[in-house]
């Protein structure tokens, strides 16, 4: 069963042939949706392939794995589906996670790896509330208004922004199994002693107002990966690549094209 998309593009706007395929792996409550301005924005230049994992977005009736590591596979599986070698793949938050764990089991077919608004263990500390605060309040409230929540704390205005709809719309698609295994992969994930391994050229992208992932995860994985630059953007939570959409995708194409 597919668990993503491609962005199909007509003629005139199709990428180079050469550029590698671009892998986007939502996060916690996301899902292939919250990709599609950006999608669009590098249409003319490259191929995206934006997944829904397993218990989210379109793909919310698919069982959801219980680690980090199994939604890794999953990831890998679904791409091996595709005929897809080689391509350089962008995680966000537990996305970040995941996207770490496909490096590291498949390291010769990643171009270039960029990890965003994430870092190196799963528990975030410092996080807006903790892990098992969001648990509670999921298991009591249900998937739509934790959705919407968490979704809140994605902006720096939170529910004033535009986006913000559409987005607590994404994360409401969710299996509500999903959603509690979800949390709990993140909570037994630890990544610190892979990040040497992850010798690919990386990109760090982080908005400098995020509460979901503060300076010192991020600052550990840019001083510890061994080919990494950092790229902070200001006035921007969790999801500045909804906040600061021209910002991001400039960084993005940037970093891509080196």
């Amino acid at each position: 069963m597919t668990l993503s998309r491609d962005v199909h593009l007509h003629p005139a706007d199709a990428p180079d042939v050469e550029a590698l395929p671009l892998v986007l792996v939502h996060g916690y409550l996301g899902g292939s949706a919250q990709w599609a301005e950006l999608e669009a924005g590098l249409a003319g230049r490259f191929r995206t392939v934006a997944l829904d994992l397993p218990g989210f977005g379109t793909a919310s009736r698919r069982p959801a794995p219980t680690s980090i590591g199994g939604f890794a596979e999953q990831v890998i599986a679904d791409l091996d589906a595709r005929g897809i070698d080689r391509f350089n793949l962008v995680g966000h938050s537990m996305g970040g996670m995941i996207a770490q764990e496909v490096a590291r089991r498949i390291t010769p077919r990643i171009g270039r790896l960029v990890l965003y608004g994430t870092g190196p263990l799963g528990l975030m500390p410092d996080r807006f509330e903790p892990i098992g605060v969001s648990l509670e309040r999921l298991l009591a409230d249900g998937v739509a208004p934790t959705a919407r929540r968490i979704a809140a704390t994605w902006f720096l205005h939170g529910e004033a922004h535009p986006a913000f709809e559409a987005i607590a719309a994404i994360g409401a698609q969710a299996d509500p199994s999903a959603a509690e295994a979800a949390l709990g992969a993140m909570a037994d994930w630890d990544g610190r002693a892979g990040i040497s391994g992850l010798t690919m050229p990386s990109l760090v992208v982080w908005g400098d107002r995020d509460r979901s992932y503060r300076w010192p995860q991020v600052e550990q994985l840019w001083t510890r990966l061994p080919a990494a630059s950092l790229a902070v953007i200001p006035g921007a939570s969790h999801a500045a690549h909804v906040e600061k959409p021209g910002i991001f995708q400039l960084i993005l194409e940037d970093f891509l094209s080196g």
